[in-house]
């Protein structure tokens, strides 16, 4: 490896794929962990801007983790994949906003849809 004059891996030409960024969406956590436990585990692998931990019913043991720095970020989702914490797999992946507007995309069609229907009184005939 290379090393800049600070000390540093030197990082120039190096190719991610289009998928990497610096944030990562993280699943199955354990509901009883803590803020400071996720800054312990995540902030091995690098400078952490932020992390954002779900507290609604829908959201609990999921959390997005956000890096200073994208090499930091593919470290930390390539190594703590598959990590174990209290019995649980931890499933790291890199945040796609696409995907994630998708279901609420999703969702604001169908409602559309049916209003639509209601508005013309068109719908699957109920069996009685």
């Amino acid at each position: 490896m290379a090393f800049n004059q600070d000390g540093n891996i030197r990082r120039q030409n190096v190719r991610l794929p289009p998928e990497v960024n610096r944030i990562l969406f993280v699943r199955n956590l354990p509901y009883k962990i803590t803020a400071d436990e996720m800054y312990d585990i995540f902030g091995k692998y690098g400078a952490l801007r932020q992390i954002r931990m779900g507290n609604s019913s829908e959201t609990r043991g999921k959390a997005f983790v956000v890096y200073e720095d994208i090499f930091d970020a593919k470290n930390a989702c390539d190594n703590l994949s598959g990590f174990n914490i209290s019995g649980r797999y931890l499933v790291v992946l890199y945040y796609q906003a696409s995907k994630a507007f998708e279901q609420v995309d999703r969702n604001k069609k169908r409602a559309e849809i049916e209003a639509m229907k209601e508005k013309y009184g068109v719908g699957t005939p109920k069996a009685e």
